[in-house]
């Protein structure tokens, strides 16, 4: 006869507050549940076609943008297996800078499909290694799949094709101007060895009023503002760069001065005028004809200094002081006076143009003189009519350079409009049918996700009816010998199917693989997570809230 131990009831694991949710129903489904309402909040902004999202964040700051990247980062997702899909998201914007909506869609419709495996009784851990198996196909396939490679040495009209693809997913219509845009300035700060190519190089200044025909590229940095005082123009002079006020120093406590005549009184305001000019004399005797300003110039200051013929200029912006101390190669200074040889920065050419109405200063280095030390540096000038239409050419221009700094480390290039997707979900599907055992089930469901790409761009491009349509005939051609180019046409102008490589419709090899990797991790992450502990919010007790006005009785 064996003996019963009775059980303990209410045993309390957790202090008071905290949260446990485990097992199928409570922790995976809800994952992949919440995973699925993220992936289909940007799955509508996915390609040319792609609708734009109107997010107003916390601070209240309006964006209306179809790029993922922006949308995510603006909205603040608080569900922790949503978040892994929006980090994962963020690593490509950072490694990539392109392909974020596809890792999320992507992600998603995994999720979706290991919902039914897991439904009909799979266990999580068949699912994953399958999933695993497959996306280490796709991407052995993926390497075979190259159709042209970035062609060398560089020239502007190659460049400008192969990010066109790029930035026509965010700024559909414009984006030969932009494309060659990007292309012009990105060959203006072009290092000797192309793969260190810097990103931060490429500036962009937005001004308002025109249209977007009158952007252009200047060489050099561009500001928003005229300098300060009287000197707009200045070549092959020494800069100084202060981050403290150009001012009297003020004290930090209060005091009372008792002046008992005139004379006391005029020299009281003396000793400080002598104090500054005396050190607005050292700096001009050190040779600096440029003083950057980090915060601000008081008048006596100004006045000095457009004495001594020194050009002054406001940058309030850190990062933009940070990035100008690098191009002139100046030590940013804490202290008012003459920087030491090495502190000192040196600039080509200072001067003040108009661009459109509006007076801008420009910085740059001489190019003919350059020895490779110096750093280069290109501004693209937008011009728009509203701040938020040039904030999205913003966003669509950095997505074009980050296009091409991943083009410059790996120049392969890959048919895109969902060509290179499908043609590996065909692979895919070939290689789960002759696998044995469960996990070939999983395998075939990643070929099916990779659908998504082609269904989405004909979905947003025709309408939801023609996504499946338009998949159906890119299958038929694929089925063809060579028809592994054939993608979506988003303009619709034939039966919605097109040659990806005749139409110069390519995608980076490298931002692909990043994405597909990043994408499976993501949805492997989630899918492992079987139980959920969520501890009480940190914060005292909330105020309560009273029913009516507290004044009325």
């Amino acid at each position: 006869m064996s003996l019963k131990v009775p059980k303990a009831s209410n045993i309390q694991l957790f202090k008071d507050g905290y949260k446990q949710m485990s097992g199928l129903e409570d922790a995976v489904l809800r994952n992949i549940q919440a995973v699925a309402e993220l992936s289909d909040l940007v799955r509508t902004s996915f390609g040319p076609n792609g609708r734009n999202k109107l997010v107003i964040n916390h601070l209240g700051r309006l964006f209306v943008t179809s790029d993922a990247a922006t949308i995510i980062r603006e909205i603040e997702v608080v569900h922790p297996a949503a978040k892994l899909l929006v980090m994962a998201s963020q690593a490509q914007e950072a490694e990539m800078g392109d392909a974020t909506n596809f890792v999320l869609i992507f992600a998603g419709e995994l999720l979706r499909k290991a919902e039914n495996l897991l439904v009909m009784g799979l266990h999580p851990s068949e699912v994953i290694q399958g999933y695993e198996l497959a996306c280490a196909k796709a991407l052995a396939e993926l390497e075979v799949l190259s159709i042209r490679e970035l062609p060398s040495p560089l020239a502007k009209g190659p460049l400008a094709l192969a990010v066109t693809p790029a930035i026509a997913s965010k700024q559909y219509g414009t984006e030969d101007l932009l494309a060659s845009l990007v292309a012009e300035a990105a060959l203006a700060v072009m290092p000797a060895n192309n793969k260190t190519f810097n990103v931060d190089n490429v500036r962009v200044v937005k001004i308002m009023g025109g249209s977007l025909a009158q952007s252009r590229v200047v060489q050099g940095m561009v500001f928003g503002r005229e300098p300060e005082g009287d000197v707009k123009k200045v070549t092959k002079g020494k800069v100084a760069v202060f981050t403290n006020p150009i001012d009297i120093a003020q004290t930090e406590t209060k005091g009372t001065v008792l002046l008992k005549n005139a004379e006391e009184m005029l020299n009281f305001t003396r000793g400080e005028e002598k104090h500054m000019e005396k050190i607005f004399a050292e700096i001009a005797e050190s040779g600096v004809k440029v003083l950057i300003a980090g915060t601000s110039v008081g008048e006596l200051a100004l006045h000095y200094l457009n004495r001594h013929g020194i050009l002054v200029l406001k940058v309030l912006s850190k990062f933009e002081l940070r990035r100008l101390c690098r191009v002139v190669q100046a030590t940013p200074l804490a202290r008012l006076g003459a920087p030491t040889p090495e502190e000192a920065g040196f600039v080509d050419i200072c001067e003040t143009i108009e661009i459109g109405g509006d007076r801008v200063t420009v910085l740059r280095q001489d190019i003919e003189s350059t020895d490779g030390v110096k750093t280069r540096t290109a501004t693209v000038v937008l011009r728009g009519a509203t701040q938020n239409h040039l904030d999205d050419l913003e966003r669509a221009i950095d997505d074009g350079v980050g296009a091409l700094k991943a083009l410059l480390k790996d120049p392969r290039l890959v048919p895109g409009a969902g060509a290179t997707e499908l043609a590996l979900a065909r692979t895919v599907e070939t290689y789960g049918a002759g696998l044995r055992g469960l996990a070939q089930h999983a395998v075939r469901r990643f070929a099916a996700a990779l659908e998504v790409v082609p269904r989405t761009l004909g979905e947003n491009a025709r309408g939801g009816s023609e996504g499946n349509e338009v998949v159906a005939r890119l299958l038929a051609k694929h089925e063809k010998e060579g028809g592994q180019v054939w993608g979506v046409d988003v303009e619709g102008e034939t039966d919605g199917t097109l040659n990806a490589g005749e139409a110069n419709i390519v995608d980076s090899l490298a931002a692909k693989s990043w994405a597909i990797k990043l994408a499976t991790e993501a949805a492997v992450a989630v899918l492992s997570v079987d139980s959920i502990i969520m501890s009480r919010p940190a914060g005292g007790p909330k105020i309560p809230q009273q029913a009516g006005h507290w004044d009325e009785d």
